[in-house]
């Protein structure tokens, strides 16, 4: 009986240990072209996954002023895509 609890100790520890994903650091450079926007006042991104926030802006910067933008964002995940939105001057593209 003692043999039986132990194997089966042992078989609950494997399965609980194999359930956690592999994390990696990722490095994602998002370059988005707004050229047929007017008075562009900030540009961002938003998403759930750290650093980002569907709460704030994470700033983009301008390669060229009212045009293109770019933002480089590395993080720590195990997830393998991520569901983003682009905002400018606070609005969601394809709001609604």
């Amino acid at each position: 009986m003692k043999k039986h609890s132990t194997i089966l100790i042992s078989l609950l520890l494997l399965s609980l240990a194999s359930c956690v994903q592999k994390s990696y650091t990722k490095t994602v450079v998002f370059t988005l072209q707004v050229s047929n926007i007017k008075d562009i006042k900030n540009v961002g991104i938003r998403d759930q996954g750290k650093p980002l926030s569907w709460d704030s802006d994470f700033e983009m910067k301008p390669v060229i002023k009212d045009s293109l933008y770019t933002a480089t964002i590395t993080a720590v995940t195990s997830y393998k895509f991520a569901e983003i939105r682009f905002t400018v001057n606070g609005d969601f593209e394809l709001k609604d």
